[in-house]
């Protein structure tokens, strides 16, 4: 008995010292935020073997033939403005114009205009309808808004299992190293990811509710800048975070309202790494309930409302206003699309935060989709299962741009304004800038924006 028993602890000891030795040099960096170069090391071997296993991909198409569904692996790599064929053949091209009428009128150059009604009905040719046509079916075959609620897709495979390509059965050699990075990531990732983000989670409530019996002195506000800071970064960690911020003078300052494109709620965490901001957002119940209460006793000035209540959304309003007047609060955070958005554009900005005064603090965020599909989709994944993808995935590697702070005009509207951020946003981030409302995910088209492309497209017709 006493034998078998050394046996376990030795056993036990073999296991857990590892595991608590990673846990430590995971978590003390992450407290005074450095660190040791172990993730880029890592990056950097993820990236020689994303190499070899394309190279052993294309050997193996070029030897075999492919089933139907692998077919498109030889494709170059897909951008917005260009859909691409099987063969390689140009299907669609299109430009991307700020403003939907000016798309339409670059769009139709080639189109016979018809100045009179004489001039139309001497002159007309069937072959003129071959133009509405074919932007049905181009609408049709590449519709620009529903696909930006979809996963990015990619160049070449990343060896991860959440793929419509089984890649992995075209050769030996893949398969091993794919299952090799089955186990490395669900027995060994995942495990060491949970047990960071408990950590996390666990001195965030602690602290919050030890910060909550202090009085509002100024010791309490550095106590709190500092436990936010570790907790973001702790909890970026448990993801295999690593975060490049550029232009670090332009960070949010007191009183201002910092706007950021949306990809995931990890956004979050990205930027509360390397700056502590005031959250605004919906009232939740259950576990984020407990995180959300956990946060406002450590006396940040957050705003959470429920979303269903008029009233409420006046209080919103008024209590936003009073917030960026005062330079002492930290700075606000919003993601003015309202929904998340595939990490390749940026979608409609919500005028609210741009109506209601303070200087704005753009940042552009973008992910290196070879890692892991940051993107949430939550009309068809929960939180939890979302987060367990993102920790059963490679890493998140990430670029953070901060922008210079913009003001409002004299003459300016708050949709011109919210455009003019956005448009600076997709610029800096390399994405795509977009007139759609992102809640187009959850409903149906308006009709009023059926109305207006219909007007610009009757222009086209129109006989003098």
């Amino acid at each position: 008995m006493a034998v078998s028993e050394q046996f376990i602890f030795l056993l036990l000891g073999f296991i857990v010292s590892p595991f608590l030795f990673m846990l430590a040099v995971i978590i003390v960096p992450a407290c005074f935020g450095v660190s040791f170069g172990i993730r880029r090391l890592y990056i950097r071997t993820l990236l020689k073997i994303f190499e070899f296993g394309k190279q052993k991909l294309e050997v193996a198409i070029k030897h075999s033939e492919p089933p139907d569904e692998v077919k498109e692996v030889d494709l170059p790599e897909e951008t917005p403005q260009t859909r691409l064929t099987k063969n390689g053949t140009s299907l669609i091209h299109k430009d991307s114009p700020r403003h939907l009428a000016d798309g339409i009128k670059a769009e139709a150059q080639g189109l016979r205009y018809n100045r009179s009604f004489d001039t139309f009905r001497r002159e007309f040719e069937l072959s003129d309808v071959c133009y509405f046509c074919k932007k049905g079916v181009e609408a049709i075959c590449d519709d620009e808004v529903t696909k930006r609620f979809s996963a990015e897709e990619l160049g070449s495979w990343n060896l991860l299992t959440r793929t419509s390509m089984r890649y992995q059965y075209l050769s030996v050699r893949l398969t091993v190293l794919w299952f090799i990075g089955c186990v490395f990531r669900y027995c060994f990732l995942l495990p060491l990811r949970l047990a960071v983000l408990s950590i996390a989670i666990t001195y965030l409530v602690v602290s919050g509710a030890f910060l909550g019996y202090f009085p509002n002195w100024k010791i309490k506000k550095v106590l709190n800048k500092y436990i936010s800071l570790t907790v973001y970064r702790i909890a970026c960690r448990s993801f295999s975070a690593l975060i490049t911020y550029h232009n670090k003078d332009n960070r949010a300052k007191g009183g201002g309202i910092c706007v950021a494109n949306h990809t995931s709620p990890i956004d979050v965490l990205i930027l509360s790494s390397d700056n502590c901001y005031a959250f605004i957002g919906q009232k939740h119940t259950k576990f984020l309930g407990i995180i959300q209460q956990a946060m406002s006793w450590s006396g940040m000035d957050h705003i959470w409302f429920e979303r269903s209540e008029m009233r409420d959304r006046k209080n919103v309003t008024q209590t936003l206003k009073e917030h960026v007047e005062d330079a002492s609060k930290m700075p606000m955070l919003i993601f003015p699309e309202g929904t998340c958005i595939n990490n390749t554009s940026v979608m409609m900005f919500k005028k609210g935060s741009f109506e209601i005064g303070g200087r704005i603090y753009p940042a552009a965020i973008k992910y290196d989709p070879r890692f892991g599909d940051a993107f949430w989709n939550s009309s068809r994944y929960s939180m939890v299962r979302y987060l367990l993808m993102m920790m059963t995935s490679w890493a998140l590697v990430v670029d953070v741009w901060y922008l210079p702070p913009m003001d409002r005009l004299v003459d300016e509207s708050a949709v011109d304004f919210a455009n003019r951020v956005k448009a600076a946003i997709a610029k800096q981030g390399g994405l795509l800038d977009l007139v759609w409302d992102g809640q187009l995910k959850r409903m149906s088209v308006k009709q009023e924006y059926r109305e207006k492309e219909q007007e610009e497209y009757s222009k086209l017709l129109k006989a003098d």
